[in-house]
């Protein structure tokens, strides 16, 4: 705690005491219920549950009738106005019945508390339980082998198999447990240690929730956790009549996935909770939907889901066409040879660098040193010199002077460099000398962008014909997206040989790249690099290069958890984030105390000058340990140095266990046997979360767990995981940490005054400090990595934030399609829209001649005002006049085509209904056609609308899709080629905001125009008869995948920009308008061609502009 923490505990107060007393007046009501609890039948007490649904239901009653009595309105009026404020104003009543039902929920919470305490201490005294049998038990008896039926009684077993671990109940909730689930129905996060039973304290408040009907979704970090607990925790709901499933179970877009969600409690891991809103949002029918809409969420280890998680936007992507090529295997050997020369060279610099200090000429040998270190930083021989006395402090000092004046100097260290690496923003930068190496003597232009303007200039200016131009503007544009997409190659290849190592940011396993978590050491199955980083590393390794994909529906955690009504987590180490948790999802931590006070020992950090002498430390007391008969658990940051650690044991003949990214599928095993006397495991960061490490009575005399951290992680958090691992429930046990110069976190952020410090002291190999202020300073530097990964993951956010208003709005619209009741308001806006958008252009241009041309090819009808009103009109009312007209035009046309179809579906239903259940019904445009499938009795009931209204939901369903996923891929784009405005001294974010802005405004245009424009020439084709079929279910299904991508920050991708000038996959070469006549002004007049009729017309230059854009007209030279 800092000096500033303390004096503001004096006058402020402790937060979290203050938080913990507001809590406890709510705990002794709880206490006040327990004794009349106690005396009531175990019927009486299932009974409680249904009170209390009763009393939510009479306080949602009258808004219910309400919201019935709106919605009937809406389905009887015509006026879409009307229409539109009815649903707004039932959308107000929705917020109101959630307000209303929290109001009851925390009216009754004490007493739904005392139940469910009162359900767990039953189960802990009776080994069974007997109850008048409902339906609900008749059913689960033939479900779960815990609940049998004798007569009419339903017997209940305290003991049953959770996940495939055979348990008997034997836990009943704390007063500090009580607090913690206050703390989660309030909203809040609560932070608990190790062995508090958190999974227990979530019973509480999903049990309060779940009585509300709409859902609980409890979220967990994987697949195991997630199986383990809805199994371990069902019977304490199930007993009281709540259904509980896990949708990791099911398949998705599958039934039972669907039953899953529909249950009162609803277990899961966030990427399939994730993958399910993105799949819902890419259904057709109502059908396929899976989720409820989102009400309350209770996050499991909260702060590996919503901040380690958070770089890692949930991905659905298919195929795209083409994306097999790449040149990443004919590259690869260019990038190999230019990695072996610069290692080669630099290895011979550092020895240079080494010889020129030894003699004292630290001026030319400070050169060299930074030299090394600006081309390979990781140098196991580098890092070795510079934990030697003096050496570090000698290369800070030639950096700075090198650095100053904006690094006016710095180009002189890299002149003999081929590239440069820039490892504390995960960088990499290819020099002048590394690209003229690797174009080679053939080529020198291999690599060398062109200049557009001036090649297309150069063109211009040789006087060719139209065709000859055309055909080298072509192969110009076509070589610039080869060259484009070769740097972004190059810098991805580069990057895999000479930032990511295997076996520490990911492994190889079924000729599979696969990362690692850096935070836990799992593997994240399913997850890739972005940016073809991933295809770079597969190269590398030799492995299948994986297809490239595009993006069909993405969305970042979390914007997807910010979308439920309530939120509230639980994990024994979120105060350390408690900002960011503040800020991005406005949730408060709340610190619950222990039950029993913590007994662990936990020593200062003893701090080595390499890794060496640490290694070898460790060794020497973890053998120390063993032999006393404490069981130890060694913490590692990566899968190498676990192996390491795990050989040297060996040699030592000390029996240990391993748990890395490797061997993860044992690690349930591991563990249990993680507190057995003498017992030595060495795991990743990973052991245990959601997991105990038990201990016997033996064992808590011998002194309890020892837990030795090799190495500081770059996040407290990991560090204070890693220490709960002991000390659980007031057992005794110690945690001591052994860092050296030598490691990441010291090497890159850690204080010079510590390297000083052991230099003054002349500490010989293998001495060792100990102290509280270095373990200060160690803290410190881990808090500067925090603050750099939370600029990181809110930078993404707020590009996120842009995409996810967006997201919003065409998911809204999705969804209105989808169910159909909102549809005509939406239909009704765009025609406004589309109205407006005709009015206001052609009344500033005064052209009544263009605005009939843009009636008859957006509306197919013809203008509602004549030239002489067109002039007299603003442009607001010549809108609302178009508006009208338009609208009842098009309210006519559906009712014509309802009759036309009418007699054909009244002759199928009545000849063929025992056949058919929907039918298909062909419409076109007179270009294209689209199948509608429609419910055959439905269509026959309505006189046909019914099949109209399948026809609105089909193309606006079509048009929205087509038109997102391509807006996906500029957004793609745009949000890479931002970042060069970095170099203009302009934030990138800015403009990404801007043009994402003026993006989406040209979608929603065109999916208007669209959408109109088919509605409005739709017409059922003249064979309608013969046409109308039988609907099968489509067994059709797209190749899509599901995938987390690993995003680099913003800094790697200007290092990657710089060198490539705009990187854009594929330029786009139709936008790019290129002037071969003379410059022609914005209001001349000028001729143009329909290429569809023939027909000519003459207007204003800037009319002619978004026309010839389109597509649909040529200019014609005079």
């Amino acid at each position: 705690m800092s000096f500033l923490d303390s004096v503001l505990k004096v006058f402020v107060g402790d937060k979290s005491k203050q938080d913990v007393k507001a809590i406890m007046p709510l705990v002794e009501k709880i206490k006040t219920f327990e004794a009349a609890l106690e005396k009531l039948s175990h019927d009486d007490l299932r009974a409680k549950t249904s009170y209390f649904k009763e009393k939510i239901a009479d306080a949602r009653k009258p808004l219910n009738a309400e919201i019935e009595d709106l919605l009937k309105k809406a389905n009887e009026t015509e006026d879409i106005d009307q229409r539109e404020d009815i649903y707004l104003e039932i959308d107000k009543i929705k917020d109101t019945i959630y307000t209303v039902t929290e109001e009851v929920l925390n009216d009754i919470l004490p007493e739904a508390f005392a139940v469910v305490k009162e359900t767990a201490k039953r189960f802990v005294h009776n080994t069974t339980i007997s109850v008048t049998a409902n339906t609900f038990d008749r059913e689960i008896s033939g479900e779960k082998e815990y609940v049998t039926l004798e007569d009419n009684q339903a017997v209940w077993s305290n003991s049953w198999d959770a996940a495939g671990k055979p348990i008997t109940w034997d836990m009943i909730h704390y007063d500090v447990q009580l607090i913690g689930g206050i703390a989660m129905h309030q909203g809040k996060i609560a932070e608990m240690q190790t062995g508090e039973g958190k999974t227990l304290v979530a019973t509480l408040p999903v049990y309060l929730n779940a009585l509300a009907g709409k859902g609980v979704h409890l979220v967990t970090v994987n697949d195991y956790l997630a199986k383990r607990d809805s199994a371990w925790m069902a019977p304490i709901f199930e007993f009281h009549g709540m259904r509980v499933d896990c949708i990791d179970y099911h398949q998705p877009n599958s039934a039972a996935r669907k039953k899953a969600y529909l249950a009162d409690i609803t277990y899961g891991t966030n990427n399939e909770f994730g993958f399910d809103y993105l799949r819902d949002n890419m259904a057709h029918a109502p059908d396929d939907l899976v989720q409820r809409p989102h009400h309350y969420a209770i996050v499991d280890e909260v702060d590996s889901v919503l901040i380690d998680d958070a770089r890692t936007p949930l991905i659905i992507s298919g195929p795209i066409p083409q994306g097999d090529r790449h040149e990443f295997t004919e590259l690869k050997p260019k990038v190999d040879s230019i990695v072996s020369v610069q290692r080669k060279y630099l290895t011979g610099v550092l020895a240079e660098a080494k010889k020129l200090i030894a003699e004292g000429d630290t001026k030319e040998g400070g050169f060299q040193l930074l030299r090394a270190h600006r081309g390979i930083p990781k140098n196991k021989a580098l890092i070795k010199f510079l934990s030697e006395e003096g050496i570090k402090q000698l290369l800070q000092k030639t950096e700075n002077f090198y650095m100053q004046d904006n690094n006016r100097e710095m180009p002189k260290i890299d002149a003999e460099l081929y590239y440069v690496i820039e490892e504390k923003n995960n960088q990499i930068e290819l020099t002048d000398k590394g690209i003229e190496f690797l174009s080679g003597e053939d080529d020198p232009n291999f690599f060398v962008m062109p200049e557009i303007g001036v090649e297309i200039a150069k063109i211009e200016n040789q006087g060719l014909s139209s065709e000859e131009e055309a055909n080298l503007k072509e192969d110009l544009f076509r070589d610039y997206g080869i060259k484009s997409e070769r740097i972004h190659t190059l810098n991805q290849l580069l990057k895999a040989y000479a930032l990511f190592e295997k076996d520490n940011q990911y492994v190889v396993m079924d000729n599979k790249v696969m990362i690692v978590d850096e935070q836990t050491g799992r593997i994240m199955d399913g997850r890739r690099y972005s940016d073809g980083l991933h295809q770079a590393i597969e190269a590398k390794e030799n492995v299948k290069i994986e297809d490239a994909t595009q993006t069909f529906a993405t969305v970042t955690l979390q914007n997807y958890f910010r979308m439920y009504r309530k939120l509230s987590g639980m994990t024994g180490t979120a105060v350390t984030e408690a900002g960011e948790f503040w800020e991005i999802y406005k949730l408060d931590v709340v610190e619950i105390p222990t039950n029993k006070p913590i007994a662990r020992d936990d020593r200062e950090d003893l701090v080595y000058k390499t890794k060496r002498e640490k290694y070898n430390a460790v060794i020497d007391e973890v053998t120390k340990l063993s032999q006393a008969g404490r069981p130890v658990l060694i913490g590692t940051t990566n899968v190498e140095i676990s192996e390491l650690l795990g050989k040297m044991l060996s040699i030592r003949k000390v029996p240990h266990n391993v748990l890395n990214a490797k061997l993860h599928k044992k690690e349930a095993d591991i563990v249990a046997e993680a507190g057995q006397p003498g017992q030595v495991t060495i795991a990743t960061n990973m052991a245990g979360r959601g997991t105990d490490i038990k201990l016997s009575e033996a064992v808590k005399k011998a002194g309890g767990l020892a837990i030795v951290g090799t190495e500081r992680h770059d996040s407290r958090r990991v560090d204070r995981q890693l220490r709960g691992r002991a000390g659980r429930q007031g057992d005794p046990g110690s945690s001591q940490f052994y860092v050296s110069l030598e490691d990441n976190l010291m090497r890159l952020f850690g204080s010079e005054r510590i390297a000083k410090m052991m230099d003054r002291m002349g500490l010989e190999e293998g001495e060792v400090i100990q102290h509280a202020m270095i373990s200060k300073s160690i803290e410190r530097a881990q808090k500067k990595v925090e603050e750099n990964n939370f600029g990181v993951r809110k930078r993404l956010l707020e590009y996120d934030d842009v995409m996810n208003s967006q997201r919003e709005v065409v998911y809204k619209r999705r969804h209105h399609a989808l169910h159909g009741e909102r549809l005509r308001v939406d239909l009704a806006n765009m025609i406004y829209d589309t109205s407006e958008g005709i009015a206001e252009t052609n009344k500033a241009a005064n052209d009544y001649k263009n605005l009939e041309f843009e009636m008859i090819r957006f509306f197919s009808m013809s203008s509602p005002v004549t030239e002489a009103e067109f002039g007299k009109l603003s442009v607001q009312d010549l809108a609302g006049k178009i508006y009208k007209a338009a609208f009842e035009h098009y309210r006519s046309k559906m009712e014509r085509n309802a009759e036309l179809a009418f007699p054909v579906i009244k002759n199928v239903y009545e000849t063929q209904r025992d056949k058919f259940k929907r039918i298909v019904v062909p419409f076109t445009d007179g270009v294209k056609s689209i199948q509608v499938v429609t419910d055959l009795e439905k269509a026959y009931e309505t006189n046909g609308k019914q099949l109209v209204n399948d026809f609105e939901k089909n193309i606006t369903l079509a048009i929205v899709d087509d038109s997102w996923k391509t807006h996906l891929r500029k957004m793609d784009e745009l949000k890479q080629s931002v970042q060069l405005a970095v170099h203009e001294q302009k934030d990138p974010l800015l403009i990404y905001k801007f043009e994402a802005f003026e993006l989406f405004k040209g979608m929603i245009d065109k999916v208007n125009k669209d959408v109109i424009s088919f509605l409005f020439k739709g017409e059922l084709p003249q064979e309608t008869t013969n046409a109308i079929q039988e609907a099968r279910q489509s067994n059709k299904k797209e190749n899509l995948k599901t995938e987390k991508e690993e995003i680099q920050n913003l800094d790697e991708r200007s290092a990657q920009n710089r060198a490539a000038g705009n990187t854009q996959r594929q330029p786009e070469v139709v936008e790019t308008i290129v002037r071969d006549s003379p410059k022609i002004g914005r209001n001349d007049k000028v001729t143009i061609k329909h290429v569809m009729s023939g027909e000519n017309k003459t207007v204003k230059f800037k009319q002619a502009e978004p026309l010839i854009a389109k597509g649909d007209w040529v200019l014609v030279n005079d």
